[in-house]
């Protein structure tokens, strides 16, 4: 009768034992699966409902990720009335932009309610700063291609914002004002090249949408309704604008009169008329503030000539004939000016 009753007591230990192990076990694999947070299992997209702070990483962070991934992840807060924060790690490098633009391998942050991206990043060159939701939403996208990944990926720390105070006790905020046609005008032309005109009027997004300008446009009209838009490699903006500023008001091939040049009346020269540079052509672009521009030389050097002077002698006794040295003065460099206050 004891030896049953030990043994029965040994059997329900051990049994014991083998629930609580395999509890365990359970739980640690449960953890590992929220410690991957939606990256290890190369989902494409997931969505996170939000209830405090987290993360999500480029697979290996921070190692290498891998090539050819496209993941994706839907951040959404319970609370509809929270916002949603995100901080990069300081620890960010993804493939290297192709002429500013980020094509290959990049991170893109998209606000789902809008429809609309706050930012694509590549490279490591500077750290992305910290992204806000405008609703309770937020969409993560990486990309990467099949071609030099790069290390250390990305990591990405996202929490809650305080609840949004409701409109009808939302505090005023005034709003920039829009700049005037004329004043925006005046701010473009003064830039030199496409990029920094993308750059003033989107400091954000700037790069998507030189992207944008060089996709194909069924629909314009003209030649490109029948053939899609030209690529990027040959339309150049900034060499249009560059041709303007050289050939606008630049030195031309002038002839001037040797008698009117050198104000001498009382000779005659041979050749009577000699090539010179001379500042030439329209400041249509000088400035749209400017009634009275003008292209004007702004270094001038002076060339010596070897001619023919024929001049009377006194007393009727004929010409003077002898070779004589000119100065005529030529214009190097040339630059619009305004001359509305010259005077």
């Amino acid at each position: 009768m004891i030896l049953s009753l030990l043994l029965l007591l040994i059997s329900s230990s051990q049994q014991h034992g083998s629930e609580a192990e395999f509890s365990h076990s359970n739980k640690f694999q449960h953890d590992d699966g929220k410690q991957q947070n939606g990256v290890q299992d190369h989902q494409h997209e997931r969505v996170i409902t939000i209830t405090g702070d987290g993360v999500v990483h480029s697979p290996d962070f921070p190692q290498a990720y891998p090539r050819n991934k496209v993941l994706v992840w839907w951040l959404v807060a319970e609370n509809k009335n929270a916002r949603i924060q995100l901080e990069f790690d300081k620890r960010f490098g993804l493939e290297d932009p192709e002429d500013g633009i980020c094509k290959y391998d990049f991170v893109e942050i998209e606000e789902p309610g809008e429809a609309t991206v706050l930012g694509r990043w590549c490279g490591s060159q500077a750290i992305p700063g910290n992204q806000v939701s405008k609703g309770n939403q937020i969409r993560i996208r990486f990309v990467s291609d099949e071609y030099f990944p790069s290390e250390p990926g990305f990591s990405i720390r996202y929490s809650l914002l305080s609840a949004r105070v409701p409109e009808t006790e939302a505090p005023v905020i005034m709003t920039p004002p829009v700049p005037s046609l004329e004043a925006l005008t005046e701010a473009v032309a003064g830039f030199s090249t496409v990029e920094e005109v993308m750059k003033y009027l989107e400091p954000e997004r700037w790069q998507l949408d030189m992207e944008d300008l060089y996709q194909p446009a069924w629909h314009v009209l003209g030649k490109s309704f029948i053939y899609p838009k030209k690529s990027r490699g040959s339309v150049d903006l900034n060499l249009l604008k560059e041709e303007v500023r050289l050939y606008s008001c630049t030195p031309h091939n002038f002839s001037v009169s040797l008698r009117e040049e050198l104000r001498r009346t009382d000779a005659i020269f041979w050749p009577s008329c000699l090539l010179v540079k001379r500042c030439g052509g329209n400041c249509a672009c000088c400035s749209h503030h400017c009634h009275d521009c003008q292209c004007v030389p702004t270094k001038v050097t002076k060339k010596y000539y070897e001619v023919l002077l024929l001049k009377h002698r006194g007393g009727g006794r004929g010409l003077q004939k002898s070779l004589t040295d000119v100065p005529l003065e030529h214009h190097m460099e040339c630059d619009c000016i305004c001359k509305d206050n010259s005077d």
